[in-house]
């Protein structure tokens, strides 16, 4: 073969290569990219582990081929949070992804491998970065939460729901994350004068004692703590709101579409999206100190007037203009 007409070859196949595939530094080697979970199998997770594998295919990264992603599901155990923290970072891989949750291990887990985490409500007072702009140590990714936020969920009910006082929180005291929700929470239902009590579900029969405490407290409507318990229960905790008469504001549609009276929060599938952009910088020679964390700049305020007319509720227009969707 020419020398001309081997070069014009080796020219063609590299531009024929996905742009994730030239992009690593050593050639020849395969990315692992590993993601610590917090369900209990993919299905649990089902829309946001698609999005993950939609934001790397988008990049051009198909799994097995030029990346290599290593999932493990802890089921909400704390115990195996811990354990296949430990397990990913012994597997030496590339990079390390996780959520509120999980990324918190992620961090006790190493010091050295990137962590790129998403859903955490308040990345600073979790101590995962110095601050959004420069995080400065090794993790940093997309924040999903702020007392703004919360007060929107909470003002929307007061204005839906006739003379509310007492709105429950729910949360699972093993999540290390808990304690921002109930703070923000509490100041936020404080600005609006609302009373939040706080009750704990860890399991779907303390999930089911939680609510039957809420209708002996006289509670009139509930949020819940963003991702874990809440997610991973997401099809059942709104049906069991509206057997119990409470007012139900998710934190996202994947808890609102299966009954939930209402929604405001960030597009979190978009963010397990632009969570392979902070892997794919990071593969490229980024170091996540450098990297802002991302805050949500999409937001969804959605409503079920199926599930108002179940409670007896009527939506305000001022509402009902202001949704970004209204389901019927």
């Amino acid at each position: 073969m020419r020398r001309r007409d081997f070069i014009s070859l080796v020219g063609g196949a590299i531009v024929a290569l996905p742009s994730a595939a030239r992009s690593q530094q050593q050639p020849g080697k395969v990315p692992r990219v590993g993601y610590l979970w917090h369900a209990g199998s993919a299905e649990e997770e089902g829309p946001y582990f698609r999005a993950l594998l939609e934001g790397f295919e988008k990049l051009g990264y198909v799994d097995g081929r030029n990346i290599i992603l290593e999932h493990r599901f802890p089921n909400e155990i704390p115990a195996r949070f811990k354990s296949m923290a430990e397990e990913l970072v012994a597997l030496n891989v590339d990079v390390l992804m996780g959520g509120s949750i999980s990324s918190l291990y992620l961090k006790n887990a190493t010091a050295k491998i990137p962590i790129i985490f998403m859903f955490v409500p308040d990345p600073v007072g979790l101590k995962l970065v110095d601050s959004l702009a420069r995080p400065g140590g090794n993790a940093t990714g997309l924040s999903n939460f702020g007392r703004d936020l919360v007060g929107k969920r909470l003002q929307f009910l007061k204005e839906t729901v006739p003379r509310l006082s007492r709105v429950a929180l729910l949360v699972n005291p093993d999540q290390q994350s808990t304690r921002i929700y109930i703070q923000e929470t509490q100041a936020a239902a404080a600005e609006l004068g609302l009373v939040i009590q706080i009750f704990e579900a860890r399991s779907l029969k303390e999930l089911e004692l939680a609510f039957d405490e809420m209708a002996a407290a006289g509670i009139q409507a509930m949020v819940t703590a963003s991702g874990g318990t809440a997610f991973q229960y997401r099809a059942i905790i709104p049906k069991l709101a509206i057997a119990h008469h409470l007012a139900f504001s998710a934190f996202s549609r994947e808890t609102f579409v299966d009954g939930a009276l209402m929604s405001y929060g960030a597009d979190q599938l978009e963010m397990c999206r632009r969570s392979a952009v902070y892997v794919d910088k990071i593969l490229k020679g980024a170091k996540p100190s450098d990297l802002p964390v991302e805050q949500p700049t999409k937001l969804e305020f959605l409503i079920n007037l199926k599930t108002a007319r179940a409670l007896n509720l009527t939506i305000p227009p001022s509402l009902l203009a202001a949704a970004s969707e209204v389901i019927e």
